[in-house]
């Protein structure tokens, strides 16, 4: 039999975001802000020789230069005010959320509610500061040693580590005003933007490589074939669900007894989402980024660095899998889905899986579940984001198609259509509840008293 929550949730049309005027202002205000991240991509560092920019771009748009620019939006590929993009702001998250894990005095913080919250938000911004100067300064350094600057020196260094510092706190700022009054993950949207943004460009060029007779349309066809098979499989993975069955006692309210409830917990195959591949990107493209810059002066570590660790190299490959595996399993156990928190609130509420006993056992239950669910969602994060990487360097495809884009692009539209839902079905609720009040106002006016004598 079909909840009336379910049924209402099924009767929910987009027609219905008309009337819903609070909803429409978030929409609006979220759109309002991307337009203004997207217009930051076009404003220029200072003193950038944008013509040298251009053909060097040219050049480097064939390799790690397209994956850069794509994850930047394009801001990269014109050194860009938003040129560092948000990483900045993912990289000092990582760091900080590994202190809490093994720092106590962070993991103390972390319990103390919203003021607990609010300190370990204000140590992310203040990591945020120092990895863009430093990343920052690297990209200044190494944008001199291509010769890509109208005037290198000092002066040239301490504009552009402002200006990129700034504009990577503005975006920030931006995402968190997004979550807090918009609609959706801000920080996620504004990367989903920027990979977007920069789609139909790469089909272009892609498209135009086929007509040149640089690729086959036997590829052209397989490539197209496998983003559709992989936007399939990414949908169907993200909401892949394991039902764990949870029994609650029977219980006296008052002179009545309520019967025992069998309800269930709903655990995703990949609880962490898109965050592990979003976290590994981001430990990658930093080598990258200078490197692609630095051109013929890349120093001999960094040329050591890339010879190993450059995109399709085996350690590349191999890195990136370990660090999506370990990012996906210390993000669903810290964050997502913690087997001690959902146990003692199971206890509270006096459910309990049948079969096992509350409190720790319940825990050590959750824990083997979700160690044997990761297993899969690890393994179908590694596969989407590895296998595009390795056709890309098999077949010489000339735009940056990965599986970390894909991933990232079906996961936010699902999940920004999941909170627009959300937020119809709260207000289907809430006319609802207006116009029974309405009713039993005007019954109440129809009523009359017995008349006076």
């Amino acid at each position: 039999m079909v909840s009336a929550v379910e049924q209402m949730a099924a009767n929910t049309s987009w027609a219905a975001l008309g009337k819903a005027t609070d909803l429409r202002k978030r929409i609006l205000f979220t759109l309002g802000l991307l337009i203004v991240y997207r217009l930051g991509t076009f404003i220029p560092v200072p003193g950038i020789d944008a013509v040298a920019l251009r053909d060097f771009m040219e050049q480097a748009q064939q390799g790690i230069g397209g994956m850069l620019s794509m994850f930047t939006g394009g801001a990269l590929g014109r050194m860009g005010i938003f040129a560092l993009g948000i990483m900045p702001y993912i990289s000092a998250s990582i760091i900080v959320q590994l202190m809490t894990s093994m720092v106590p005095k962070l993991e103390q913080l972390k319990k103390e509610g919203e003021q607990g919250r609010k300190k370990i938000s204000q140590f992310t911004r203040y990591g945020t500061v120092i990895l863009a100067t430093l990343q920052a300064y690297g990209l200044a350094a190494s944008l001199e040693a291509g010769d890509l600057v109208t005037d290198p020196g000092l002066f040239f260094r301490l504009s552009c580590i402002i200006t990129l510092v700034g504009g990577t706190m503005f975006l920030m700022w931006l995402g968190e005003q997004i979550t807090a009054r918009g609609i959706g993950n801000g920080i996620s949207l504004i990367i989903f933007v920027g990979i977007i943004a920069e789609i139909p460009a790469a089909l272009a060029q892609f498209f135009a490589s086929g007509r040149s007779g640089a690729i086959s349309p036997a590829v052209i066809v397989a490539v197209l074939v496998m983003i559709v098979c992989t936007i399939a499989f990414v949908v169907f993975m993200e909401r892949a669900l394991r039902k764990i069955i949870i029994q609650y006692p029977r219980r006296q309210v008052g002179m009545k007894v309520m019967e025992g409830q069998n309800s269930h917990l709903p655990v995703k195959v990949n609880p962490a989402g898109v965050i592990p591949a979003i976290f590994a990107s981001s430990l990658l493209l930093l080598p990258t980024t200078v490197s692609t810059f630095s051109g013929s002066e890349t120093s001999p570590i960094m040329s050591t660095i890339l010879a190993y660790f450059g995109p399709g190299q085996p350690m590349y490959l191999a890195f990136f899998t370990a660090m999506i595996v370990f990012f996906t399993y210390f993000y669903s156990f810290n964050v997502s889905f913690k087997p001690d928190d959902v146990a003692d609130n199971l206890k509270n509420q006096n459910g309990f899986v049948p079969g096992i006993r509350p409190g720790k056992k319940t825990a050590e239950h959750l824990e083997y579940v979700l160690n044997r669910l990761l297993v899969l969602g690890s393994g179908y994060l590694a596969a989407v984001c590895l296998l595009p990487e390795i056709l890309r360097g098999q077949l010489a495809i000339p735009f940056y198609f990965g599986g970390t884009s894909v991933l990232i692009v079906v996961s936010v539209t699902m999940d920004t259509i999941q909170q627009v839902q959300s937020h119809l079905l709260a207000h289907q609720y809430e006319s609802l509840i207006q116009k029974s009040q309405i009713r039993g106002k005007g019954k109440a006016r129809k009523r009359k008293g017995p008349a006076r004598k």
